[in-house]
């Protein structure tokens, strides 16, 4: 037993003194500008899908705000251990463009549009959305070039400007008549919980989808995002005209 402890202490000692080193050489970068911005303000997330057109297009690059709703279990690497509840928690308010994950997949960001609060009631039908019974005002807007929204040659998308009761308002698209999701039964939306859907109505897989992603537990957000960054188109030329705020 002796000549066992001998082995090991010395050894556990020096790797003791070369985290102490470590931690000791990581102080600057720890509280660096960069750093802090990073972790603790605003998190740079790149967008690889439609589901959020025209809020959102493939190839913005956005900022999310990680203290809009508080630190929670992902709001950092590796918090998922060390954080069983948000801090300095907030909630989302309707119209909140949100970044998240999902019970079902942790290791995946989503970016979707709150709609539904804790107790709300959310149904399509015919494509719109009711909250709570109601019909959520929608404005038609002049229909645009689809292609790139709907996946189809020379089709043309509906536009909608959708205004939720707080008063935000934004623009969707309608791709087809009665689409997958464009007719649902009622959902409740349960305490601590969020329900969201993508302003591509018809290419989204949202909380419409309850094998996908369903409801969406306040603790699983990353933050809001705020604003487009940068922005690129196909052919990898910039897309100045995006640059800004989102809403």
């Amino acid at each position: 037993m002796t000549t066992l402890q001998h082995t090991i202490r010395p050894r556990a000692r020096s790797q003791e003194w070369k985290a102490i080193v470590i931690l000791i050489l990581l102080i600057p970068v720890l509280w660096s500008p960069p750093f802090l911005f990073r972790f603790f303000l605003y998190q740079p997330f790149s967008i690889p899908s439609g589901s959020m057109m025209p809020t959102l297009m493939t190839g913005d690059y956005v900022f999310a705000s990680k203290r809009a709703y508080g630190y929670g279990p992902y709001s950092f690497p590796f918090a998922s251990s060390l954080i069983s509840n948000p801090v300095f928690a907030a909630e989302p308010e309707y119209g909140d463009i949100v970044v998240f994950r999902t019970p079902k997949d942790i290791s995946v960001d989503y970016v979707k549009r709150v709609v539904g609060l804790p107790g709300d009631r959310i149904q399509m039908r015919q494509g719109q959305l009711f909250l709570n019974e109601k019909p959520v005002t929608r404005v038609a807007l002049k229909e645009t070039d689809g292609e790139a929204a709907c996946g189809t040659d020379d089709a043309k998308v509906r536009n909608w400007r959708e205004t939720l009761p707080n008063g935000a308002s934004y623009v969707t698209y309608d791709c087809v008549d009665s689409g997958y999701y464009d007719n649902t039964s009622v959902y409740t939306v349960p305490p601590g919980h969020l329900f969201v859907l993508g302003d591509n109505r018809d290419n989204s897989t949202d909380s419409r989808v309850m094998t996908a992603i369903g409801f969406v537990p306040m603790d699983n957000l990353v933050g809001r995002v705020t604003r487009i960054i940068w922005s690129l188109d196909d052919d990898g030329e910039p897309r100045f005209e995006r640059m800004g705020k989102v809403r």
